[in-house]
């Protein structure tokens, strides 16, 4: 991978290249919120996943995460922060994060998040040659269907648009079983690929994004369980 990692604290960056060199991976660091940007804009395609401080010099980290997600949808981006309240947190994940770490943090912890984010989002930045098999949808209602292969989602014909690759895997994992209620420790099992160390804030924050994005176009077709979980129906719709 090519990892953009925007942290002011150089000691956490020296201890995370070490970890990084051991992976495989290639790492470029910035320590101010513009120069990181500037490193992004250089070349969106380029980058693999990107970690992300609040705290920083000169530009925000929430400013950075939004203008990241302007120009992009799908790069991965993992939140590194000290900030305690959920407020932050919650806010951090609908500007567009996939995750976030709380710091101080295990390295070891990070590096697991990442893989379990990159895996989940190989299929969105790889690009396939056209064919006919991209106009079969894996899941097609009456009124909703998504192709896993163009990373697609409609809802009466409509293009659910912008959705992350986080958004799009929920969205997926909820509309392959229809009216079956998932709770969120499923949820963080099945969409992050991590059982022990998810917040289940992570997935409230992403259904709340979501829903978002689904209601521009139409109805709302995730409903909660009040005390148990999510689901999808969308028998409702008109």
């Amino acid at each position: 991978m090519n990892i953009l990692m925007i942290e002011d604290n150089q000691s956490v960056s020296e201890m995370m290249q070490m970890f990084f060199l051991n992976e495989g991976w290639e790492a470029t660091f910035k320590y101010d919120g513009k120069d990181g940007l500037d490193a992004f804009l250089e070349n969106p395609a380029h980058w693999d996943m990107i970690t992300l401080d609040l705290n920083l010099p000169t530009m925000d980290g929430m400013v950075v995460g939004r203008e990241i997600r302007k120009i992009s949808s799908t790069v991965p981006i993992i939140m590194l922060t000290a900030r305690d309240s959920e407020s932050d947190q919650v806010i951090g994940l609908e500007m567009g994060a996939d995750d976030y770490v709380t710091k101080p943090f295990s390295p070891l912890t990070l590096i697991a998040r990442m893989k379990a984010l990159h895996r989940r989002s190989e299929l969105a930045d790889s690009k396939e040659e056209a064919s006919e098999s991209d106009n079969h949808f894996d899941i097609q209602t009456e009124h909703f269907k998504m192709n896993t292969k163009t990373r697609e989602a409609y809802l009466d014909g409509q293009l659910i648009e912008g959705l992350t690759p986080k958004e799009f895997d929920l969205l997926f994992t909820l509309a392959k079983k229809p009216r079956q209620v998932f709770s969120r420790e499923q949820l963080l099992e099945l969409v992050w690929d991590y059982q022990y160390f998810g917040d289940e804030r992570t997935v409230d924050a992403h259904i709340k994004k979501l829903r978002q994005k689904i209601e521009k176009v139409g109805p709302q077709v995730i409903q909660t369980v009040w005390g148990v979980g999510y689901k999808f129906d969308d028998s409702g719709v008109a």
